[in-house]
């Protein structure tokens, strides 16, 4: 019997010292940034822009993957499922991490088997409607929604993502009815918009301003209530005469859940320096975003905390479900 106990107590020990030799060690291969959305899109032109100088922290190259679909939730099913090795890094917005596991009990994964490790970004939604509608404003969209209850429509990177809680949140608070439309990413969301195919979108900064600055869409207001900086051109909310609409949008970093605390120190290190670029920083705000850094991985998980709940909370308020 104490033989058998030696033996296992030798084997756990040998994982030991490969799990530790392996953190200290890391990274000696590329690694992975997943992101839940097709190329184009905000979360795509956040992990593109980093990506460089993120590997640059790591000393390897750092290999940027797509993988849309189901809200993001595929993607964040996909790194749940990844080795907890730091080799495999999901960028991931609230939909993926607060909204979807809340409201699918489907889902093969919750928010606990994620690790936190940063915020990164943060940035308004931008509310743009199609050049072939005659919506100026907040106001000729409040009046024309009111008048044609459901016809109006408007595209969004999928179920309970944010542009989706976005235009719920409008719907709740002006009384309206429009119809959900939404696809698999903020690139095709917004192009259906510049075609004429969906009326309007809140969309994210970098999947909208570009086409705005080209004339292909118009854009009306911004998210948050105030003006922001980051749009100056565009009233807030309570300008445009929704002085309760409030809602700004985030980008974050997660790892699989058993990574060991040293690779995601090096990780967390790693974005930090990535996201104090001042290239990086060019990039974002041209796009409409700027950084945004937790001090910590603890702190990135306080926000969660609070963060989950206002989300959660505007879901239910409009009976979103997610499937």
């Amino acid at each position: 019997m104490k033989i058998i106990h030696f033996v296992l107590a030798s084997g756990l020990s040998l994982m030991a010292a490969q799990a530790y030799a392996q953190s200290t060690d890391y990274p000696n291969r590329p690694v992975r940034l997943v992101i839940g959305f097709a190329p184009g899109g905000a979360a795509d032109t956040v992990a593109r822009s980093m990506s460089e100088a993120f590997g640059k922290s790591l000393g390897q190259t750092v290999v940027v993957e797509n993988k849309p679909g189901a809200g993001s939730s595929i993607a964040a099913d996909y790194v749940v499922k990844a080795a907890p090795d730091g080799y495999t890094v999901l960028i991931a917005s609230p939909s993926s991490i607060s909204i979807n596991p809340a409201l699918n009990p489907k889902l093969s994964y919750t928010a606990k088997d994620l690790k936190a490790v940063t915020k990164i970004t943060t940035s308004p939604l931008v509310l743009a409607v199609s050049t072939k509608t005659n919506i100026k404003s907040v106001a000729d969209l409040i009046k024309e929604a009111k008048a044609k209850p459901g016809v109006l429509n408007y595209a969004t990177s999928g179920n309970g993502s944010a542009p989706h809680l976005g235009a719920a949140l409008f719907t709740l608070l002006t009384g309206t009815t429009m119809t959900h439309i939404p696809y698999r990413g903020g690139a095709p969301a917004i192009q259906s918009v510049m075609a004429g195919d969906t009326d309007l979108s809140f969309g994210t900064a970098p999947s909208v301003l570009a086409q705005v600055d080209s004339g292909k869409l118009r854009a009306i207001a911004v998210s948050t209530s105030e003006k922001s900086v980051l749009v100056p051109d565009l009233p807030g909310m309570r300008e445009a005469g929704l002085p309760d609409y409030n809602l700004e949008f985030w980008y974050g970093i997660f790892v699989p859940l058993n990574t060991p605390d040293t690779v995601v120190k090096k990780i967390y290190d790693a974005a930090i320096f990535a996201m104090q670029q001042p290239n990086v920083k060019a990039v974002l705000a041209r796009e409409g975003t700027e950084p945004s850094l937790s001090k910590s991985p603890e702190g990135f998980n306080k926000f969660l905390a609070q963060d989950e709940k206002f989300w959660v909370k505007l879901a239910k308020d409009a009976n979103i479900v997610v499937n």
